[in-house]
């Protein structure tokens, strides 16, 4: 998408690999070659001609996956549902319906890994095991056409926090905790970066073709807490700003996450990004800025349930209104892409699910209707891609994808 010009070949380039196998020059024909085996799937992969014009090569999983011609419409798929019984579900219900993509959690919401890391990842004992066999679980996925992303959340990690509280926040000496018991690691530390980057590339190496950022933010409420909590600012504590440090780190994150994957695999990057972040200039104390992270990846997912927004675009109760709550959201995030010199494809998050916590009068109930009424809306404003998310993975059945 962002990446203009980008060949792939399906070689996935490193110095050693290259001067292992050796690379033609000229109009020379490379000899058909044995690509060294990565960790999940042995390839055999030939080219005859290797363009002169070719700069690098990209890792070749050896799956094949088309981007869906009329837009991405995928469900959230948490690691539990893609490595059990659910899983069936919901290939059926993409087979029978207009959804072609899944986005699976690969790195959860406490930090831990699906699946067991490999020695080669060389991280922490994270791996809970869910995805028992992923390189089944992808070629389930490209043998039913379903377009595969992976999910990865990066600064809400307790996993992380309380095994490197030097990369997290702390207070008294201990971690630092929100009221839900979730403790986050310091985006201002590079080491964290590097440590999910690590991640995406084996997610990589699977064979998804996009990776998600999830959580690339500070937490919530931090500017009332960061002078209170211990941490480091690494090479951003010169900056006096404490809104343009948290802004810039996250910022800078993505951009990096952005070069490192881009540059070895053939793989898009999109980030998960709080709503109302399009309609301010950028959200101070979390560090979310939608316009410049928009200019680091290929796809832009708002999360835009009806029911996370306070009074707002002059609904007294939004969850009552999914259809206003979108349209108008749409249109104002439509005004901030619109600045942008090369603007990210827009794939919202929308609701499907039942916010009964706000209390009688202030929620409804979400089935058929509410939720084509999103995509509606989304479709109005010219956003033809959509994401749908339910924490257990129950989708509502009946629902016209393309109302």
């Amino acid at each position: 998408m962002k990446r203009i010009g980008k060949m792939v070949i399906g070689i996935y380039c490193s110095l050693m690999l290259l001067g292992g196998i050796g690379v033609a020059s000229g109009e020379e024909e490379m000899e058909t070659v044995t690509v060294i085996p990565h960790t999940y799937k042995e390839l055999t992969v030939g080219y005859k001609e290797l363009p002169q014009d070719m700069s690098r090569f990209y890792y070749n999983s050896g799956y094949q996956f088309a981007y869906p011609e009329d837009g991405v419409k995928g469900v959230y798929v948490t690691g539990h549902s893609a490595g059990g019984e659910k899983f069936q579900e919901l290939i059926d219900l993409i087979q029978s319906t207009e959804l072609n993509a899944m986005v699976i959690d690969i790195k959860d919401d406490y930090g831990n890994l699906t699946f067991l890391p490999t020695e080669e990842m060389n991280v922490p004992d994270i791996g809970k095991n869910m995805i028992r066999d992923p390189v089944k679980m992808m070629d389930v996925l490209e043998e039913h056409e379903i377009y595969p992303i992976a999910r990865i959340v990066v600064f809400k990690d307790t996993v992380l926090a309380e095994k490197k509280p030097e990369w997290s926040f702390t207070e008294n000496g201990s971690v630092w905790k929100n009221g839900r018991g979730e403790a986050f690691v310091n985006p201002y530390v590079k080491d964290v970066w590097d440590y999910n980057v690590k991640i995406a590339e084996e997610a990589a190496k699977l064979g998804f073709q996009e990776i998600q950022f999830d959580y690339v933010r500070f937490p919530e409420g931090f500017e009332t807490r960061d002078e209170i909590l211990e941490y480091s600012r690494g090479d951003y504590a010169e900056e006096e700003n404490r809104v343009t440090q948290r802004v810039t780190a996250v910022t800078d994150f993505v951009h990096y996450a952005y070069e490192k994957l881009t540059s070895k695999y053939d793989v898009d990057i999109s980030v998960d990004i709080f709503g109302y972040a399009a309609t301010i200039d950028e959200a101070p104390g979390i560090g979310q800025n939608f316009a410049k992270i928009s200019e680091h990846v290929d796809v832009i997912s708002s999360m835009i349930y009806p029911s996370h927004w306070t009074p707002y675009f002059g609904l007294d109760k939004p969850d009552l209104y999914p259809y206003e709550l979108t349209k108008a959201y749409a249109e104002v995030e439509k005004e901030v892409l619109a600045q942008l010199d090369d603007p990210p494809v827009s794939r919202p998050w929308i609701q499907d699910f039942t916010a009964s916590w706000l209390g009688a009068g202030n929620y409804k109930k979400y089935g058929v209707k509410e939720v084509e009424e999103q995509i509606r809306a989304l479709n109005e404003a010219g956003i033809h891609e959509f994401l749908l998310w339910n924490a257990a993975n129950r989708y509502t059945k009946g629902v016209d994808y393309t109302p």
